[in-house]
């Protein structure tokens, strides 16, 4: 699913009014039903709304929705907050229509805003602002989000939150942004919505559907999309009934210092557990009895220091593909050996952890990474990449700049994991929980993605499948156990179900 601006939710919504030959207020009314729909599947009669709309036609959906909503004898009051005295054609139309509908409580503000006593237990229909707003909220409006937010209610959002841009936030002011609960857009999903930095203002994002030409959006460039089951599916590769271990691939992992042998038995559960037909462990000495214990199934190779890595090796000849950096240290030897690994892998590779953090330090060695890598940084990782990232979206256009710029993949982790592709292509996630921020399931996605490099995905298919893969795993076993209890190897242990899934569904 494509993610859109607003200049181009404009023009889709302008090319569906003239193709089908409707008014735009019509439109306006599918838009409304749509979220009038959702609300009352979610809240009984009993509870009592309170509606702010603006005077866009942001505010005319709000009113419509009011409209409807007494229509089907819910309890509504409804603030059209209109400081210039001047509505759209549609909010005007709209604003007639609730006159004319019994029991409508309408009330019109201006420039003075008097808090409203919003009842205990409400719900707070948030339509002020849409997909149109590209300055900070002021005056009557920023008031009235401050009594928005400031309510012990919960608050749906219609298409955005008020005071929420479609694309970057940077400089909004965050006291005059709609925290919503629920967030029900359009068509599309925005930008804004996907980033973690806005979640507190979108809270749970649903999209409506309201009939938009698919024709004209198909025809619509955009550098974004979301990912769907229906889009990862197809992406599995069948398993041969008569392959062998050979055949699945042979994946290397450099990973674990001494101490930090978890790291390293993460990644292989992880990696085996994903399909590869062989994983070798390179690791210090004294991770040896643990590995040999945990992953049985594991090759070791051990390392010619006793407890850290610093030895890189030359001949990778049996490999098909190879991770490095869970669990690895930043001592200075680990980092002239990571530094020299990654120059000579010369194989599909998955850079994680403190192969990173080597890596931002020694930015100059960026540029030795072969094309194709995949370096799989979370938000903070990234920021010490990266030159001037402060906040999630110019996280996102940097790592956008520098798959490009250096040819390689670069997995945004986070709530709606970004995947950067060498032509300037993002794909957001759309499995995972928040259970999943827990220690080592970072390394557990480095495993699953070195065992489908090994297995013969490209580098783009492996990073799409493997991060819903993750994900899904994640939401299977969260489900079962709760998001609160969930550790990284439940992850793993969650691995089967969510293949079995995927296999279903391809």
């Amino acid at each position: 699913m494509k993610v859109f601006s607003a200049k181009q939710m404009r023009e889709l919504d302008a090319f569906t009014i003239q193709s089908e030959g409707i008014p735009s207020i019509d439109l306006m009314e599918r838009a409304a039903s749509e979220v009038t729909l959702d609300i009352m599947s979610r809240w009984s009669k009993e509870v009592p709304f309170v509606v702010f709309a603006g005077a866009g036609n942001n505010g005319g959906d709000a009113l419509a929705v009011s409209r409807l909503l007494l229509g089907y004898d819910y309890k509504v009051q409804t603030y059209l907050v209109n400081p210039k005295g001047n509505l759209s054609p549609d909010c005007q139309a709209n604003k007639e229509r609730l006159l004319a509908t019994p029991n409508a409580q309408l009330f019109e503000v201006g420039e003075e805003f008097e808090s409203p006593a919003i009842p205990q237990g409400a719900v707070v229909v948030d339509g002020l602002f849409g997909t149109g707003l590209n300055k900070p909220l002021t005056g009557v409006f920023a008031s009235v989000v401050e009594v928005i937010n400031a309510a012990s209610a919960q608050v749906v959002a219609i298409d955005m939150p008020s005071g929420l841009m479609c694309e970057s936030n940077q400089g909004n002011d965050e006291r005059h942004i709609v925290r919503a609960d629920l967030t029900l857009t359009f068509q599309y999903p925005k930008l804004a919505q996907l980033l973690d930095d806005n979640y507190n203002y979108v809270g749970a994002l649903r999209i409506l559907d309201i009939g938009l030409s698919k024709d004209y959006a198909a025809r619509l460039v955009s550098p974004y999309s979301l990912l769907s089951e229906i889009q990862v599916s197809p992406l599995r590769k069948p398993r041969s009934p008569i392959g062998h271990k050979g055949t699945f691939g042979h994946a290397l992992l450099i990973a674990g210092k001494y101490g930090m042998a978890g790291a390293a038995i993460l990644a292989a559960k992880a990696c085996l557990r994903s399909g590869v037909g062989k994983v070798t462990v390179h690791t210090p000495q004294r991770n040896n009895d643990i590995l040999q214990i945990s992953v049985p199934e594991a090759i070791l190779s051990h390392d010619a220091d006793a407890s850290c890595f610093t030895q890189p090796l030359d001949d990778l000849s049996g490999y098909q593909a190879m991770g490095i950096g869970p669990g690895l240290g930043t001592s200075s030897s680990t980092a002239l050996a990571v530094l020299e690994q990654v120059q000579l892998a010369g194989l599909p590779l998955v850079v994680d952890a403190d192969a990173l953090n080597i890596l931002a330090a020694h930015h100059h060695a960026l540029h030795l990474l072969p094309k194709g890598a995949i370096l799989t940084p979370h938000l903070g990782e990234f920021k010490r990449l990266g030159n001037r990232s402060v906040n999630h979206f110019t996280a996102l256009s940097e790592a956008r700049e520098m798959a490009v710029t250096l040819g390689i993949y670069i997995i945004l982790k986070g709530r709606h994991t970004a995947i950067c592709t060498p032509e300037g292509k993002t794909f957001f996630n759309a499995t995972g929980n928040s259970g999943m921020a827990t220690a080592g399931s970072g390394d557990v996605l480095t495993g699953i993605l070195t065992s489908l490099l090994a297995q013969g995905y490209d580098a783009l298919h492996a990073c799409l499948y493997g991060v819903w893969l993750h994900g899904l795993a994640g939401d299977l076993a969260a489900a079962e156990l709760s998001p609160e209890a969930l550790t990284a190897t439940d992850i793993i242990e969650y691995l089967p179900k969510a293949i079995l899934k995927m296999s279903n569904k391809s």
